[in-house]
């Protein structure tokens, strides 16, 4: 298997879990949304404040499309399934894992969402926002790991065995 790449609300855990299942499996972990912060030299917020969430959402997709790795954990941005070239490309380079949360606790782990650079379109609730990507992590997802009420150690073990597992 070649890389793990992690998708899910934001607050799902993905950049936690996925620096644990690295470590634990000698993997390196690359965070998409560093790397977007890092290709573009500005903070996600500053992006979506700047060229709106369209523009941000093609920013995104474009740099998540050209991403290279080799026995890698991935961790994307909650938005990344609006891109269908990076989710192709994902698809194309591993394995898609989908950290799934209920919209309770998601908003319980949530803070400010300008501050997270979440993107939410102005009125949108968290759970309009949430229930118009679920189809989308749904259908990109190669196997869905069901996070409520569970540790980060035994959110590591169930991707592992459901890994090894299937592929």
């Amino acid at each position: 298997m070649n890389n793990i790449i992690l998708i899910g609300m934001p607050g799902a855990g993905k950049s936690t879990v996925g620096v644990v299942l690295a470590k634990s499996m000698g993997y390196r972990f690359i965070d998409s949304d560093l790397v977007i912060q890092e290709k573009t030299g500005k903070l996600l917020h500053t992006i979506i404040k700047e060229e709106g969430i369209d523009g941000f959402n093609a920013v995104e997709n474009n740099i998540n499309s050209n991403i290279c790795a080799k026995r890698a954990v991935i961790a994307t941005g909650g938005s990344a399934v609006y891109g269908k070239e990076a989710m192709e490309h994902f698809k194309s380079m591993g394995i898609v894992v989908y950290l799934k949360l209920s919209c309770e606790e998601i908003a319980e782990r949530l803070g400010d969402l300008n501050e997270r650079g979440v993107t939410i379109r102005e009125g949108q609730t968290l759970e309009e926002l949430y229930n118009e990507r679920i189809p989308l992590y749904e259908k990109y997802a190669m196997l869905t790991v069901d996070c409520g009420n569970k540790q980060i150690k035994d959110i590591v073990k169930e991707i592992k065995a459901g890994l090894s597992e299937k592929y």
